[in-house]
C-alpha cells in the first residue's frame, strides 16, 4: 500500500495520502494547508487525488479540501460537520475561521463504506471532539482523526465538544484489536494496544 503524510503546517495536522499499491488514485485524508504541496506529493508518488475525506470539520483538517477537490473530486464529511462548511459560527466549534465548500460534498454516517481508488474504507462515527467526528478504518489500520494520539487524546473542551461522547468513542477504541495500526490527526503514528497499555487517558477508563 502507497501510504504517506504532509504535516509541515501550523498545527502539525497529518494530512494521509494512501492508495493500493497498483492503485494511480489516492485518497487524501484531511488535508488543512498548502494544497500545492499535497498535491506534489501525490504527484511525485506517480498518484493522482480521487477523492478527500475529514475525519472532521476543523479548519486544521478542512482548510485546503476545496483546493484539492478542485471541481471534480467528492469530499466526504459526516453529516454532524456538514455545518462546519457553510456556516462554522453557527457550527459552534468556538473558531468560526470561514471555508470555502467543496462542489461535491457527500455526508456520511456510522457504518458507510467509501469505495475509492481500490480502497473500502469504513466510517466509524467517534463524536466527542466535534459531534461529527468520524475514524476510518481498513482491515489493518485506522484513520483516528483527533480520538486518540500517542500518549493522548482530543480535546473535548470546545463549545460543541462533549466529553460523554468522547468517553464513549474511547471506549469503542479499546474494543478494537491491539495490532491495529493507527495513523492520527496529528504526532506519531501508534498500535491499539499500544494505546491501552501506556496511554493515560485510556487507562483511566479501566
Amino acid at each position: 500500500m502507497y501510504l504517506d503524510v504532509f504535516s509541515d503546517n501550523p498545527f502539525a495536522t497529518n494530512c494521509w495520502l494512501l492508495a493500493s499499491e497498483e492503485a494511480n488514485e489516492a485518497v487524501v485524508i484531511d488535508p488543512g494547508f498548502f494544497p500545492d504541496r499535497v498535491l506534489a506529493l501525490l504527484r511525485a508518488a506517480g498518484k493522482r487525488p480521487s477523492a478527500v475525506l475529514a475525519t472532521h470539520g476543523h479548519i486544521d483538517h478542512i482548510g485546503a479540501a476545496a483546493a484539492v477537490c478542485g471541481t471534480e473530486l467528492p469530499f466526504y464529511i459526516h453529516k454532524e460537520d456538514e455545518l462546519a462548511l457553510t456556516d462554522p459560527e453557527a457550527w459552534g466549534a468556538g473558531f468560526p475561521v470561514p471555508t470555502v465548500r467543496p462542489n461535491d460534498v457527500r455526508t456520511v454516517s456510522d457504518g458507510d463504506v467509501i469505495e475509492v481508488a481500490g480502497l473500502e474504507l469504513e466510517v466509524v462515527h467517534t463524536p466527542g471532539h466535534t459531534p461529527g467526528s468520524v475514524c476510518f478504518r481498513l482491515p489493518d489500520l485506522l484513520f483516528s482523526g483527533d480520538l486518540v494520539f500517542r500518549g493522548s487524546i482530543g480535546r473535548s473542551d470546545f463549545p460543541n465538544s462533549s466529553g460523554q461522547a468522547m468517553i464513549r468513542s474511547l471506549r469503542r477504541f479499546l474494543e478494537l484489536p491491539d495490532d491495529l495500526a493507527v495513523y492520527p490527526g496529528h504526532n506519531e503514528p501508534t498500535t491499539v494496544g499500544a494505546e491501552r497499555a501506556t496511554n493515560s487517558f485510556l487507562l483511566q477508563l479501566g
